[in-house]
């Protein structure tokens, strides 16, 4: 046996850890992520290197970069170096700079602990000199095109949502045209109104979308703030916007904390738009908001054709379509729980759905009311938020 991929791989582990101690020194975002996130897959590279290394070095025979780069456990450590970049895309605060000193430090850890062990030559120098350059280069890339769909997702979640507003205000203004009660229309005038500054919102919105960055979402604004008043605008706008019966179930006259009521209305807007489009337009839909102590739960029910059992967990997943132009069906879903999704784990709560054909969908989600401080601060984006 190779005697340098024995010594890799019985200390894997001690590898790994000070590879985590000197990133958590020196590199920012490492500082806020947990250990087996930070280590993802690099200990996966480091066994493969292991193989390469038993496969292609030998005494007194000189490494061929080429009979390398064809092996199959190459291309595994190609292959696991692009998984970390998506990793790192998807974890707060992560920079190119950052993934790139990552490599550095793991190259550099490995070099002194194969000297320190007097198992370092010239053909493991060559060998681990590729195998990190070509690991750098297809990290960064997935880094940046990760980052890059994400960034394309958001801005087109916030583009779907603005479209909610303006529908409704290009309705009320045909209705205007058509109804001939002066009392009326300047009731529906206000509701134009209304569902223009929204919009106007959610334009500023998809501006700060422009500049997202690794493992951020939306730009939320946390205030003290009563959300019954959001909620019930919601469910009377709604009926003002769609045919269907939309009943609202909710006892409670204050639901206090700290919320960005811009945001739960976003939520609230998309979860009824697909319970209309998707639902059973001949049966009501039920939106049931129960206060509790710490928290705030809110229901969604429709009946009609429900998500297929493969589907419900996939359209929670934020990028989990981003290339992909089939099941356009489900496309309006997933917009719409792009942002349910991000506002409910800004709010440290959790979101639920049970669909079936026997008793209909119903998304369930919940907020914890004191879960942020007063101010602006970015979502982070959650890619597993989904209980079935």
């Amino acid at each position: 046996m190779n005697k340098t991929a024995y010594i890799l791989r019985e200390d894997i582990a001690e590898i790994m850890e000070r590879w985590k101690n000197q990133v958590i020194q020196d590199v920012p975002a490492a500082k806020e992520t947990n250990t087996i996130a930070l280590y993802d897959h690099l200990p996966n590279i480091i066994e493969d290197i292991a193989h390469v290394m038993e496969r292609h070095i030998f005494l007194e025979k000189q490494i061929v970069i080429k009979d390398i780069q064809e092996d199959e456990k190459y291309t595994e450590i190609l292959e696991n170096s692009i998984h970390h970049g998506r990793h790192r895309a998807t974890t707060l605060n992560y920079t190119v700079e950052q993934v790139v000193h990552e490599y550095i430090i793991f190259h550099h850890i490995l070099i002194d602990h194969l000297k320190s062990n007097n198992s370092y030559n010239e053909n493991i120098s060559i060998l681990l000199k590729n195998v990190i350059e070509f690991s750098i280069l297809k990290s960064v890339g997935s880094f940046s095109k990760a980052v890059q769909e994400m960034q394309h997702k958001l801005v087109g979640t916030i583009a779907h949502d603005i479209r909610n507003p303006l529908s409704a205000a290009s309705l009320l203004l045909e209705m205007v045209q058509e109804n001939e009660d002066g009392e009326e229309n300047d009731k529906m005038i206000k509701a134009v109104k209304r569902s223009v500054n929204r919009a106007l919102s959610l334009i500023e919105g998809l501006m700060n979308g422009i500049t997202v960055k690794a493992g951020q979402g939306m730009l939320l604004h946390f205030e003290e703030k009563d959300i019954i008043e959001d909620i019930n605008w919601v469910h009377c706008e709604s009926n003002e916007i769609y045919s269907n019966e939309i009943n609202l179930e909710c006892s409670a006259q204050k639901i206090e904390g700290i919320f960005d009521s811009t945001a739960v209305r976003r939520l609230l807007e998309n979860l009824i738009s697909n319970a209309v489009k998707y639902g059973s337009p001949k049966k009501p839909i039920t939106i049931t908001v129960i206060d509790k102590a710490d928290l705030v739960e809110m229901s969604f029910h429709n009946y009609g054709n429900p998500i297929p059992a493969e589907k419900q967990k996939q359209i929670f997943k934020f990028m989990s379509n981003a290339n992909n132009k089939k099941h356009s069906v489900f496309r309006s879903w997933e917009m719409g729980l792009t942002t349910a999704q991000m506002v409910v784990d800004a709010h440290g709560g959790k979101i639920k759905l049970v669909s079936t054909e026997e008793k209909g969908t119903t998304f369930t989600v919940t907020f914890l009311k004191h879960f942020n401080k007063l101010g602006t601060q970015r979502a982070k984006l959650n890619f597993a938020a989904i209980e079935m």
